[in-house]
């Protein structure tokens, strides 16, 4: 929850998150500017079901990640199995897996320094 409030104060402030592999999990609970949850009609991207069930833990994790990013109505964004990818989506990036972890980086960087252009 603490991690959820973050999220929500930070695009509250417009300012950049990123998440990967995993990581996307900390969106679950953030909530829009308006309420709603923080993912719908986002595009993301996250550790894959498929992914989850290769790595033989979909029955260990407390939910799969994509399956409950889509039902809080986000669309998924994905590619293979453990092929990196990033998605960006406003003020959001997400990463699929530890693969995207340095494509991630990057965008985040842009990010950051685009920001810090504007102020």
């Amino acid at each position: 929850p603490a991690i959820s409030g973050l999220v929500t104060d930070m695009n509250r402030l417009d300012r950049p998150i990123a998440s990967v592999c995993h990581g996307p999990a900390a969106l679950v609970g953030a909530k829009a500017k308006d309420g709603s949850p923080f993912v719908k009609n986002r595009q993301v991207n996250a550790f894959t079901d498929a992914e989850e069930k290769k790595v033989e833990l979909e029955t260990v994790v407390p939910f799969l990640l994509e399956t409950r990013l889509r039902e809080l109505g986000a669309t998924f964004k994905s590619v293979d199995a453990f092929s990196p990818t990033v998605v960006v989506d406003g003020n959001l990036m997400t990463g699929q897996n530890p693969a995207s972890a340095k494509p991630l980086a990057a965008e985040f960087v842009k990010a950051l320094r685009s920001l810090a252009k504007a102020a």
